[in-house]
Protein backbone atom coordinates (compact mmCIF):
# COMPACT_ATOMS: atom_id res chain seq x y z
CA UNK A 1 0.00 0.00 0.00
CA UNK A 2 1.60 3.57 -1.24
CA UNK A 3 0.49 6.07 1.48
CA UNK A 4 1.75 8.92 -0.86
CA UNK A 5 0.21 8.15 -4.25
CA UNK A 6 -3.00 10.00 -4.27
CA UNK A 7 -4.80 6.61 -4.49
CA UNK A 8 -5.46 5.18 -1.33
CA UNK A 9 -5.38 1.45 -2.75
CA UNK A 10 -3.49 0.22 -5.88
CA UNK A 11 -5.12 -2.59 -7.62
CA UNK A 12 -2.93 -4.44 -9.04
CA UNK A 13 -2.99 -6.11 -12.99
CA UNK A 14 -4.31 -9.55 -13.33
CA UNK A 15 -1.61 -12.64 -14.07
CA UNK A 16 -2.22 -13.28 -17.80
CA UNK A 17 -2.80 -16.93 -17.30
CA UNK A 18 -5.50 -16.11 -15.14
CA UNK A 19 -7.01 -13.26 -17.65
CA UNK A 20 -7.18 -16.44 -19.72
CA UNK A 21 -8.66 -18.86 -17.94
CA UNK A 22 -11.32 -16.04 -16.69
CA UNK A 23 -12.25 -15.57 -20.36
CA UNK A 24 -12.34 -19.32 -21.07
CA UNK A 25 -14.71 -19.75 -18.23
CA UNK A 26 -17.22 -16.54 -19.19
CA UNK A 27 -16.99 -17.98 -23.25
CA UNK A 28 -17.84 -21.54 -21.66
CA UNK A 29 -21.15 -19.87 -19.63
CA UNK A 30 -22.11 -17.89 -22.62
CA UNK A 31 -22.31 -21.12 -24.58
CA UNK A 32 -23.83 -23.07 -22.32
CA UNK A 33 -26.50 -20.14 -21.82
CA UNK A 34 -26.95 -20.02 -25.35
CA UNK A 35 -27.60 -24.04 -25.94
CA UNK A 36 -29.84 -24.07 -23.18
CA UNK A 37 -31.60 -21.28 -24.31
CA UNK A 38 -31.50 -23.04 -27.82
CA UNK A 39 -32.81 -26.50 -26.93
CA UNK A 40 -35.44 -25.06 -24.58
CA UNK A 41 -36.88 -22.62 -27.25
CA UNK A 42 -36.81 -24.90 -30.86
CA UNK A 43 -37.45 -28.87 -28.53
CA UNK A 44 -41.06 -29.21 -27.43
CA UNK A 45 -43.16 -32.37 -26.03
CA UNK A 46 -46.92 -33.42 -26.90
CA UNK A 47 -48.62 -35.15 -24.65
CA UNK A 48 -51.28 -37.93 -26.67
CA UNK A 49 -54.46 -36.05 -25.11
CA UNK A 50 -53.03 -32.87 -26.88
CA UNK A 51 -51.80 -31.20 -30.66
CA UNK A 52 -49.88 -28.28 -30.66
CA UNK A 53 -50.52 -25.36 -33.35
CA UNK A 54 -47.11 -24.25 -34.61
CA UNK A 55 -47.20 -19.97 -35.69
CA UNK A 56 -44.56 -18.70 -37.68
CA UNK A 57 -43.97 -15.03 -37.02
CA UNK A 58 -47.72 -15.26 -35.76
CA UNK A 59 -49.25 -17.03 -38.50
CA UNK A 60 -50.33 -20.54 -38.05
CA UNK A 61 -48.14 -22.76 -40.24
CA UNK A 62 -48.51 -26.50 -39.08
CA UNK A 63 -50.65 -28.43 -36.49
CA UNK A 64 -48.41 -31.59 -34.83
CA UNK A 65 -49.94 -34.32 -32.81
CA UNK A 66 -48.17 -36.17 -30.17
CA UNK A 67 -44.51 -36.85 -29.90
CA UNK A 68 -41.45 -34.44 -29.80
CA UNK A 69 -40.99 -32.02 -32.29
CA UNK A 70 -38.33 -29.52 -32.96
CA UNK A 71 -39.04 -25.28 -34.33
CA UNK A 72 -37.08 -22.43 -35.03
CA UNK A 73 -35.77 -20.83 -31.60
CA UNK A 74 -35.80 -17.88 -29.87
CA UNK A 75 -39.14 -17.07 -30.59
CA UNK A 76 -39.54 -17.40 -34.67
CA UNK A 77 -41.79 -20.02 -34.08
CA UNK A 78 -44.17 -20.80 -31.25
CA UNK A 79 -46.10 -24.54 -30.25
CA UNK A 80 -49.47 -23.36 -28.29
CA UNK A 81 -50.49 -27.15 -27.24
CA UNK A 82 -54.35 -27.56 -27.34
CA UNK A 83 -56.21 -30.69 -25.17
CA UNK A 84 -58.24 -32.09 -28.22
CA UNK A 85 -57.89 -35.46 -27.71
CA UNK A 86 -60.38 -35.38 -24.77
CA UNK A 87 -63.29 -34.89 -23.66
CA UNK A 88 -64.74 -31.71 -22.08
CA UNK A 89 -67.61 -31.63 -20.18
CA UNK A 90 -69.72 -28.40 -19.29
CA UNK A 91 -72.59 -28.51 -16.43
CA UNK A 92 -75.90 -25.98 -17.37
CA UNK A 93 -78.39 -26.06 -14.68
CA UNK A 94 -75.90 -27.08 -11.77
CA UNK A 95 -71.94 -26.94 -10.91
CA UNK A 96 -69.93 -29.26 -9.09
CA UNK A 97 -67.59 -28.10 -6.18
CA UNK A 98 -64.21 -30.03 -5.48
CA UNK A 99 -65.72 -32.16 -2.52
CA UNK A 100 -68.70 -34.13 -5.03
CA UNK A 101 -71.51 -32.11 -4.13
CA UNK A 102 -73.64 -30.30 -6.70
CA UNK A 103 -75.15 -26.59 -6.66
CA UNK A 104 -78.07 -25.70 -8.36
CA UNK A 105 -77.67 -22.70 -10.52
CA UNK A 106 -81.76 -21.96 -11.12
CA UNK A 107 -80.95 -19.35 -13.67
CA UNK A 108 -80.09 -22.05 -15.77
CA UNK A 109 -82.22 -24.88 -15.09
CA UNK A 110 -85.41 -23.20 -14.67
CA UNK A 111 -87.50 -22.89 -17.80
CA UNK A 112 -90.94 -23.27 -18.55
CA UNK A 113 -92.69 -26.26 -20.83
CA UNK A 114 -94.89 -25.82 -24.05
CA UNK A 115 -98.11 -26.46 -22.12
CA UNK A 116 -97.03 -23.84 -19.23
CA UNK A 117 -95.83 -25.36 -16.16
CA UNK A 118 -92.55 -24.41 -15.28
CA UNK A 119 -89.75 -26.80 -14.17
CA UNK A 120 -86.53 -27.24 -13.18
CA UNK A 121 -84.23 -29.19 -15.69
CA UNK A 122 -80.44 -29.93 -15.51
CA UNK A 123 -77.56 -31.03 -18.37
CA UNK A 124 -74.50 -32.45 -18.75
CA UNK A 125 -73.25 -31.89 -21.80
CA UNK A 126 -69.89 -33.37 -23.32
CA UNK A 127 -67.46 -32.14 -26.26
CA UNK A 128 -64.18 -32.39 -28.00
CA UNK A 129 -61.73 -29.71 -29.70
CA UNK A 130 -62.22 -30.59 -33.34
CA UNK A 131 -60.93 -28.11 -34.68
CA UNK A 132 -57.54 -26.53 -32.70
CA UNK A 133 -56.51 -23.81 -34.73
CA UNK A 134 -60.50 -22.81 -35.15
CA UNK A 135 -60.72 -22.92 -31.17
CA UNK A 136 -57.67 -20.40 -30.60
CA UNK A 137 -58.22 -17.77 -33.26
CA UNK A 138 -61.65 -18.18 -34.15
CA UNK A 139 -63.34 -16.68 -31.27
CA UNK A 140 -61.94 -15.25 -27.96
CA UNK A 141 -63.94 -17.46 -25.49
CA UNK A 142 -64.94 -20.88 -27.65
CA UNK A 143 -66.75 -22.39 -23.98
CA UNK A 144 -68.62 -19.09 -23.46
CA UNK A 145 -70.17 -19.61 -26.79
CA UNK A 146 -70.84 -22.89 -26.33
CA UNK A 147 -72.61 -22.56 -22.58
CA UNK A 148 -74.66 -19.41 -24.10
CA UNK A 149 -75.96 -21.93 -27.60
CA UNK A 150 -76.61 -24.85 -25.40
CA UNK A 151 -78.67 -22.95 -22.76
CA UNK A 152 -80.88 -21.52 -25.86
CA UNK A 153 -81.25 -24.14 -27.71
CA UNK A 154 -82.48 -26.48 -24.61
CA UNK A 155 -84.93 -23.81 -23.89
CA UNK A 156 -86.21 -23.87 -27.52
CA UNK A 157 -86.78 -27.64 -27.05
CA UNK A 158 -88.03 -27.74 -24.30
CA UNK A 159 -90.74 -24.64 -24.39
CA UNK A 160 -92.06 -27.23 -27.41
CA UNK A 161 -92.55 -29.71 -25.21
CA UNK A 162 -95.65 -30.40 -22.86
CA UNK A 163 -94.36 -31.38 -19.17
CA UNK A 164 -95.12 -34.65 -19.01
CA UNK A 165 -93.20 -35.26 -22.47
CA UNK A 166 -90.22 -33.78 -21.01
CA UNK A 167 -90.03 -35.74 -17.66
CA UNK A 168 -91.09 -38.89 -18.43
CA UNK A 169 -91.54 -40.29 -22.19
CA UNK A 170 -89.51 -38.14 -24.28
CA UNK A 171 -86.16 -37.53 -22.53
CA UNK A 172 -84.08 -39.60 -25.26
CA UNK A 173 -86.15 -37.71 -28.00
CA UNK A 174 -85.45 -33.99 -26.83
CA UNK A 175 -81.61 -34.93 -25.78
CA UNK A 176 -81.16 -35.84 -29.50
CA UNK A 177 -82.99 -32.59 -30.95
CA UNK A 178 -81.07 -30.53 -28.61
CA UNK A 179 -77.68 -32.13 -29.73
CA UNK A 180 -78.66 -31.94 -33.55
CA UNK A 181 -79.46 -27.95 -32.85
CA UNK A 182 -76.44 -27.72 -31.29
CA UNK A 183 -74.31 -29.59 -34.06
CA UNK A 184 -75.95 -27.70 -36.70
CA UNK A 185 -75.15 -24.08 -34.89
CA UNK A 186 -71.69 -25.29 -34.16
CA UNK A 187 -70.79 -26.13 -37.78
CA UNK A 188 -72.17 -22.85 -38.82
CA UNK A 189 -70.40 -20.85 -36.51
CA UNK A 190 -66.91 -22.21 -37.22
CA UNK A 191 -65.31 -22.29 -33.70
CA UNK A 192 -63.62 -25.34 -33.64
CA UNK A 193 -65.84 -27.52 -31.15
CA UNK A 194 -67.83 -30.75 -31.32
CA UNK A 195 -70.42 -31.85 -29.62
CA UNK A 196 -69.81 -35.53 -27.97
CA UNK A 197 -73.20 -36.06 -26.11
CA UNK A 198 -76.05 -34.11 -24.10
CA UNK A 199 -77.91 -35.98 -21.04
CA UNK A 200 -80.35 -34.66 -18.84
CA UNK A 201 -79.39 -34.99 -15.47
CA UNK A 202 -82.32 -34.41 -13.60
CA UNK A 203 -85.29 -33.15 -14.02
CA UNK A 204 -87.81 -31.53 -11.91
CA UNK A 205 -91.01 -29.69 -11.43
CA UNK A 206 -90.60 -26.33 -9.76
CA UNK A 207 -94.05 -27.33 -7.75
CA UNK A 208 -93.08 -29.76 -4.59
CA UNK A 209 -96.21 -31.48 -5.20
CA UNK A 210 -96.10 -32.13 -8.83
CA UNK A 211 -92.94 -33.53 -8.00
CA UNK A 212 -94.12 -35.87 -6.02
CA UNK A 213 -96.53 -37.12 -8.34
CA UNK A 214 -94.50 -37.01 -11.32
CA UNK A 215 -92.02 -39.20 -9.53
CA UNK A 216 -94.74 -41.61 -8.58
CA UNK A 217 -95.85 -41.78 -11.99
CA UNK A 218 -91.85 -42.67 -12.97
CA UNK A 219 -92.01 -45.34 -10.10
CA UNK A 220 -95.09 -46.89 -11.48
CA UNK A 221 -93.32 -46.38 -14.99
CA UNK A 222 -90.00 -48.17 -13.89
CA UNK A 223 -92.03 -51.24 -12.15
CA UNK A 224 -93.80 -51.92 -15.43
CA UNK A 225 -91.02 -51.99 -17.69
CA UNK A 226 -89.86 -54.27 -14.76
CA UNK A 227 -92.35 -56.43 -14.77
CA UNK A 228 -92.45 -56.35 -18.16
CA UNK A 229 -88.49 -57.72 -18.67
CA UNK A 230 -89.83 -60.66 -15.74
CA UNK A 231 -92.26 -61.72 -18.25
CA UNK A 232 -90.02 -61.53 -20.81
CA UNK A 233 -87.85 -63.34 -18.98
CA UNK A 234 -90.49 -66.40 -17.75
CA UNK A 235 -91.79 -66.87 -21.47
CA UNK A 236 -87.56 -66.88 -22.67
CA UNK A 237 -87.23 -69.77 -20.11
CA UNK A 238 -90.66 -71.41 -20.86
CA UNK A 239 -90.38 -70.99 -24.80
CA UNK A 240 -87.26 -73.89 -24.88
CA UNK A 241 -89.21 -76.03 -22.68
CA UNK A 242 -92.26 -75.77 -24.59
CA UNK A 243 -90.35 -76.21 -27.91
CA UNK A 244 -88.50 -79.54 -26.72
CA UNK A 245 -91.92 -81.03 -25.66
CA UNK A 246 -93.03 -80.44 -28.77
CA UNK A 247 -90.04 -82.00 -30.36
CA UNK A 248 -90.68 -85.33 -28.35
CA UNK A 249 -93.91 -85.38 -29.23
CA UNK A 250 -93.05 -84.82 -32.65
CA UNK A 251 -90.44 -87.94 -32.59
CA UNK A 252 -92.67 -90.00 -30.77
CA UNK A 253 -95.64 -89.56 -33.39
CA UNK A 254 -93.01 -89.75 -36.02
CA UNK A 255 -91.97 -93.57 -34.40
CA UNK A 256 -95.54 -94.17 -33.76
CA UNK A 257 -96.69 -93.31 -37.41
CA UNK A 258 -93.59 -95.54 -38.88
CA UNK A 259 -94.61 -98.42 -36.89
CA UNK A 260 -98.17 -98.09 -38.01
CA UNK A 261 -96.73 -98.37 -41.50
CA UNK A 262 -94.00 -100.86 -41.13
CA UNK A 263 -97.67 -102.84 -39.30
CA UNK A 264 -99.35 -102.16 -42.51
CA UNK A 265 -96.78 -103.35 -44.38
CA UNK A 266 -95.96 -106.44 -43.03
CA UNK A 267 -99.78 -106.89 -42.81
CA UNK A 268 -100.15 -106.51 -46.48
CA UNK A 269 -97.26 -108.64 -46.90
CA UNK A 270 -98.74 -111.81 -45.15
CA UNK A 271 -102.20 -111.00 -46.62
CA UNK A 272 -100.60 -111.04 -50.17
CA UNK A 273 -98.77 -114.53 -49.28
CA UNK A 274 -102.13 -115.48 -47.55
CA UNK A 275 -104.20 -114.69 -50.38
CA UNK A 276 -101.58 -116.61 -52.93
CA UNK A 277 -101.80 -119.89 -50.92
CA UNK A 278 -105.56 -119.05 -51.33
CA UNK A 279 -105.45 -119.46 -54.94
CA UNK A 280 -103.49 -122.66 -54.71
CA UNK A 281 -106.22 -124.43 -52.75
CA UNK A 282 -109.44 -122.00 -51.62
CA UNK A 283 -111.62 -124.98 -50.31
CA UNK A 284 -109.27 -125.94 -47.82
CA UNK A 285 -108.73 -121.97 -46.53
CA UNK A 286 -112.31 -121.03 -46.94
CA UNK A 287 -113.16 -123.52 -44.21
CA UNK A 288 -109.73 -122.69 -42.31
CA UNK A 289 -111.17 -118.65 -42.55
CA UNK A 290 -114.76 -120.11 -41.66
CA UNK A 291 -113.21 -121.94 -38.37
CA UNK A 292 -111.26 -118.37 -37.29
CA UNK A 293 -113.86 -116.50 -37.35
CA UNK A 294 -116.04 -118.48 -35.51
CA UNK A 295 -113.47 -118.46 -32.87
CA UNK A 296 -113.28 -114.82 -32.56
CA UNK A 297 -116.75 -113.90 -32.60
CA UNK A 298 -117.92 -117.14 -30.20
CA UNK A 299 -114.75 -116.88 -27.80
CA UNK A 300 -115.43 -119.62 -24.87
CA UNK A 301 -118.13 -121.10 -26.15
CA UNK A 302 -117.87 -125.32 -27.01
CA UNK A 303 -119.52 -126.03 -30.77
CA UNK A 304 -119.99 -129.30 -32.21
CA UNK A 305 -119.86 -129.01 -36.35
CA UNK A 306 -121.42 -131.50 -38.21
CA UNK A 307 -119.48 -131.90 -41.19
CA UNK A 308 -121.84 -134.74 -42.97
CA UNK A 309 -122.95 -132.05 -45.69
CA UNK A 310 -121.17 -132.06 -49.17
CA UNK A 311 -117.57 -131.86 -48.57
CA UNK A 312 -116.70 -131.38 -52.32
CA UNK A 313 -117.77 -127.86 -52.06
CA UNK A 314 -117.26 -127.21 -48.46
CA UNK A 315 -120.86 -127.11 -46.78
CA UNK A 316 -121.44 -127.04 -43.43
CA UNK A 317 -124.69 -128.85 -42.55
CA UNK A 318 -125.35 -127.79 -38.69
CA UNK A 319 -123.47 -126.04 -35.85
CA UNK A 320 -124.97 -126.96 -32.95
CA UNK A 321 -124.26 -125.66 -29.23
CA UNK A 322 -124.56 -128.62 -27.14
CA UNK A 323 -123.81 -127.27 -24.36
CA UNK A 324 -126.09 -124.50 -23.73
CA UNK A 325 -129.02 -126.91 -24.99
CA UNK A 326 -128.19 -129.19 -22.00
CA UNK A 327 -128.03 -126.53 -19.74
CA UNK A 328 -131.52 -125.78 -21.09
CA UNK A 329 -133.36 -129.23 -20.83
CA UNK A 330 -132.18 -128.79 -16.99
Amino acid sequence: MNFGSNNMYEIKPLDPKMKKKLKSIIIAAAVLIFSAVLIGTSVYMVTDQEQAVVLTFGRHTNTVDAGLHFKLPFGIQEAIKVRANVIHSLEIGYRTNPDGSTVSVLTESKMITGDMNIINVDFFLEYRISDPVQYLFASENPEYILRNLTQSRIRDVISSNDVDDVLTIKKTEIQMAIRNLITEDLNNLNIGLSVSDLRIQDSDPADPDVTAAFRAVETARQNRETYINEARAYRNGEIPLAEAERDQLLRNAELSRQDRVNAAVRQVAMFEAMFKEYERSPNVHRQRMYYEMIERVLPGVKLYINTSGDRDNGSISMILPLDDFMSSDN
